[in-house]
């Protein structure tokens, strides 16, 4: 609409959208601002385009937006090749015009616990190798980069080099499938090189007038123009280096290789590695590796969690011979823990999501970890529900999980009590002194002002001069819905979410019972506010009771950045006040009441502002 706008009838618009439900929604854009007739929408994607076909000739002018937090993700590359060869003419005109890439090389002992298990479990003691000596690479993450809102552990980076360039692609010309680069950065602070932290710049004209950086804010440059607003949909982006880094003192120069393909970069420093029997042994254990996303390694590295799970499952096992052990989730660790605290325990895991990897790692493991795997069984098929068959006989004496269900950690927290479900499908099979772990579940909450991620989420309304409010529903926006329509919940690490205040204490709605099979749950709670200022939605997350004299509690809250949470935003932000209302446009106190239904595992959430 902005290139209708600005061509007048001088010209034709073309505009391609290959998602139907979404070409649908467009015209419906179209037809609100009047502007149908001026735009032609063609329900395809961009290189199944034909001129003569789809568009009467090659185009003057390019207008895009395929750009992730990492450029090239949404496939650029391919899409400008094709655009170029098929529906461009030479030399066109493009907006952007060019795009480059930045880096810069940092310490963060924050970011080396979200990769390095091996070099975070060598300084915990308790019995537990999840990554055995000489087999680094048995759990890792994905070599690839990992979009991060980087201003949030501003003051856990330690900036090891100056910002460099890295690569340059230009939209007006056919891109190369595949790049490479070779930069010498010289170090500016003695430190560890754990990570290259990346963003782009575009250049949105030819001249070289309008830019748009996605760089932190700690970085100062000309296309930095201003305050650039919190998003969440272009992040900074972190590559980790392998292992504990590369150490390297002030004034040294360090060769940093950079590589591109159609959709992915990668990075590589230029470290003389001696051949070990370490690197050997990785080569040979590389076909049942395990891939886990950087917070479950950051989570498995923590000593705390690893403690208080410790702890929870050795009082457990106290007293119980020969116990049969059901893991009902995708924990390696609690089945390892299981094995290793009891001698006599006979452990089934389940593992829902790893299956087979699962059952690969634990035989590579088991050595390291003193048990035999006549002692631990994984289910291999996925069957409704376990029977008596399966168990070969004998009841299910602890049913257990933390609960973890391999790659759905983007996902509501609530929705991990699929454990629930799995507790209540196995209550035919659990013995009358069955232990169930977690014991209980706490739903909690917490008012908050959340100004960055409300804004970023609210209702469109006008666009420079064109009405969107028509996609609001369709797109599930968050604030000034007409009534009775509420946004989704949506799930978010609070901590990376720009500027956030605690407005109320935090407090209960909801306790979940495992002893008992799943039911509905109602809770009601009435919250007075601590702080002023705008509440902009509630915070909720699951607290999980590990034991059954509530001593040992897994909070997955806020202050715990390795977990998300589950965000409600309001329609509208409402000015609260301290100890009842100071004025009276603000609010002291609220009452929020949750209901959560286990046939369709959704949570429904009202409230009132008193």
């Amino acid at each position: 609409m902005m290139a209708a706008r600005a061509m007048g009838l001088n010209g034709t618009v073309t505009a391609c959208e290959s998602y139907l439900p979404m070409a649908k929604l467009m015209r419906k854009v179209l037809h609100r601002n009047s502007m149908g007739k001026a735009i032609s929408l063609i329900n395809k994607r961009s290189d199944e385009l034909e001129v003569g076909v789809d568009i009467p000739s090659r185009a003057d002018v390019l207008v895009s937006e395929i750009l992730d937090s990492e450029l090239l993700g949404e496939g650029l590359i391919p899409t400008l090749q094709h655009a170029h060869d098929k529906l461009l003419v030479e030399n066109p005109l493009a907006v952007p015009f060019r795009a480059v890439t930045y880096g810069q090389l940092v310490e963060s002992t924050y970011l080396w616990k979200l990769h390095d298990l091996s070099g975070i479990e060598a300084k915990v003691s308790d019995g537990i190798h999840l990554v055995p000596t000489g087999s680094d690479s048995i759990i890792h993450v994905k070599s690839r980069q990992y979009p991060m809102h980087c201003d949030a552990i501003r003051e856990e980076i330690k900036p090891l080099s100056e910002p460099f360039k890295i690569f340059e692609f230009d939209f007006w010309k056919r891109p190369e499938s595949n790049g490479e680069t070779k930069v010498q950065v010289q170090v500016i602070d003695d430190g560890n090189i754990h990570a290259v932290v990346s963003w782009w710049v575009l250049q949105l004209d030819r001249e070289g007038t309008v830019f748009y950086s996605t760089a932190p804010r700690w970085i100062n440059s000309p296309a930095n123009i201003g305050y650039r607003d919190w998003c969440d949909h272009w992040k900074q982006c972190v590559w980790f280096f392998r292992g504990k880094g590369m150490s390297v003192s002030q004034g040294e120069e360090v060769l940093l290789e950079a590589t591109h393909t159609e959709t992915i970069v990668s990075y590589n420093l230029n470290v003389q590695v001696p051949k070990t029997d370490t690197r050997q042994h990785d080569h040979n254990i590389r076909d049942f590796q395990l891939l886990l996303s950087p917070e479950r390694i950051a989570i498995y590295g923590d000593s705390k969690w690893r403690s208080s799970v410790l702890a929870a499952v050795r009082n457990a096992l106290q007293g119980r011979v020969n116990p049969l052990c059901v893991v009902v989730d995708d924990s390696i660790f609690l089945t390892l823990l299981a094995a290793n605290l009891s001698k006599t325990s006979h452990v089934l895991s389940l593992f829902p999501g790893l299956r087979e990897k699962g059952a690969q790692y634990l035989e590579n493991v088991v050595k390291a970890n003193s048990f035999s795997m006549d002692r631990v069984e994984v289910r291999e098929k996925r069957k409704p529900c376990l029977t008596l068959h399966d168990t070969h006989g004998k009841k299910v004496d602890m049913l257990i999980g933390e609960p973890y269900y391999y790659a759905n950690e983007g996902m509501l927290p609530w929705q991990n009590l699929r454990f629930w479900k799995d507790r209540t499908l196995l209550d035919p099979i659990l013995s009358e002194d069955a232990l169930i772990m977690p014991c209980k579940g706490i739903l909690k909450a917490c008012a908050m002002s959340l100004p960055d991620l409300w804004s970023s989420r609210c209702c469109l309304g006008d666009v420079e001069g064109f009405d969107h409010s028509i996609v609001n529903t369709t797109l599930g926006a968050c604030g000034e819905l007409p009534a009775p329509k509420e946004g989704p919940f949506l799930p978010f690490s609070i901590w990376q979410c720009g500027e956030i205040k605690e407005l109320s204490e935090i407090f209960t709605i909801l306790e979940f019972d495992f002893s008992k099979p799943i039911s509905s749950c109602h809770g009601t709670a009435q919250v007075k506010f601590i702080e002023g200022g705008t509440c902009h939605g509630f915070v909720l997350w699951v607290d999980w009771i590990m034991d059954t004299d509530n001593s040992i509690v897994i909070s997955t809250g806020p202050e715990h950045r390795y977990w998300k949470q589950g965000v409600k935003l309001l329609s509208k932000p409402v000015a609260v006040g301290i100890n009842g209302c100071n004025s009276n446009s603000e609010y002291g106190s609220t009452i929020v009441e949750a209901l959560f239904e286990p046939s369709s595992s959704e949570l429904i959430l009202k409230h009132a502002f008193l």
